[in-house]
C-alpha cells in the first residue's frame, strides 16, 4: 500500500528549533507520522515536549546554541543515545535581523549567516557521517524561505543565508546521493509565525501580503505537515536537491 511509505514507525529525527512556530509543528508531524524526536533548542520547549509525548512517540531534549558548531558533533552523539541511530534530520533554526543594508552591521551579518547557514552545513555533514556509517541512508531538510528566490528588503544577511541554504541543499545532494542521503528543502511562504509578528501588526503591510497571495491567507505551522513527512519518508526516496515551495501560491504571482 502507498500509504505505508509515508510512515516513519521507529525513525528517529532530530529537528533543531522545534520549541515554537514551524519547527515546533514539524516536530508534531512528525511523531504523528511514527518518529520520535529529538528537539535542539536554546529555549525550553516545554509545549513541544508535550504535544510528542502526547502522540506516544519519544521526545529528547537538548539545548544548544547553534550558532557556534563546535557543539554539533556532541550533540549527535547524545542523539543517538535515543535508539543508537538517527534517520532525519531537520535543519530548521534561524534568525532575521532587519536594517537597511547601507547601515547593515558585521555583527548582524554574522549573527544570522553563522546560525541559518554555517550551522545547516555543518549538522548535515555530522549526521551524514552517521547515516554513512549506519549504512542505510538518510534524510536531510533543509528550511529555506521564498528569500532564497527573492532579495527581499532590509533582510540582506537573511537573504544571503537562505540563498545560500537552497545552494548548500543542491550541493550536498549531489555528493550524498550516492550513499541513499536525500538532502532537500523546504521554503516556506509568509507564515504566522513569531518572525512575523510586525508584519501582521502593520494593517498595510499585511494586507499588501495578502493581495499577492493565492490562497489569500498567511500560512500556519500545520501547513509544513504533509511536505516535511514526505520528504522525510520513503516516498520520497528518489527526491534528492529539490526546494519544495509552501506560499500558497506566492511564487506562481
Amino acid at each position: 500500500m502507498i500509504l505505508n511509505n509515508f510512515k516513519l514507525d521507529g525513525r528517529v529525527a532530530i529537528v533543531t528549533g522545534c520549541n515554537t512556530g514551524l519547527g515546533q509543528g514539524m516536530a508534531l508531524a512528525l511523531a504523528q507520522a511514527g518518529a520520535d524526536i529529538v528537539g535542539v533548542n536554546v529555549a525550553a520547549p516545554d509545549d513541544t515536549r508535550t504535544l510528542i509525548e502526547a502522540t506516544g512517540r519519544r521526545f529528547l531534549d537538548l539545548r544548544a546554541n547553534l550558532s557556534d558548531v563546535s557543539s554539533i558533533d556532541g550533540l549527535v552523539k547524545q542523539a543517538l543515545t535515543l535508539t543508537g541511530s538517527i534517520d532525519i534530520l531537520v535543519n530548521n533554526a534561524g534568525i532575521i535581523r532587519r536594517e537597511d543594508a547601507i547601515n547593515f552591521s558585521e555583527k548582524d551579518w554574522d549573527d544570522v549567516v553563522d546560525l541559518n547557514l554555517k550551522s545547516v552545513f555543518f549538522f548535515s555533514q555530522a549526521v551524514a557521517r552517521q547515516y554513512i556509517a549506519q549504512g542505510t541512508g538518510g534524510k536531510i531538510i533543509n528550511v529555506a524561505s521564498m528569500l532564497s528566490y527573492q532579495g527581499g528588503v532590509r533582510v540582506p544577511s537573511y537573504t544571503a543565508s537562505k540563498s545560500g541554504v537552497m545552494g548548500i541543499t543542491r550541493a550536498l545532494a549531489n555528493e550524498w546521493a550516492k550513499h541513499g542521503i536525500n538532502v532537500n528543502a523546504i521554503a516556506p511562504g509568509y507564515m504566522s509565525t513569531d518572525n512575523t509578528s510586525a508584519l501582521r501588526a502593520d494593517e498595510a503591510r499585511s494586507t499588501a501580503i495578502l493581495d499577492r497571495i493565492p490562497a489569500g491567507r498567511w500560512g500556519v505551522p500545520a501547513d509544513m505537515a504533509g511536505p516535511v513527512v514526505f520528504l522525510s519518508s520513503a516516498a520520497a526516496d528518489y527526491i534528492n536537491g529539490y526546494t519544495v515551495a509552501v506560499d500558497g501560491g506566492w511564487l506562481a504571482r
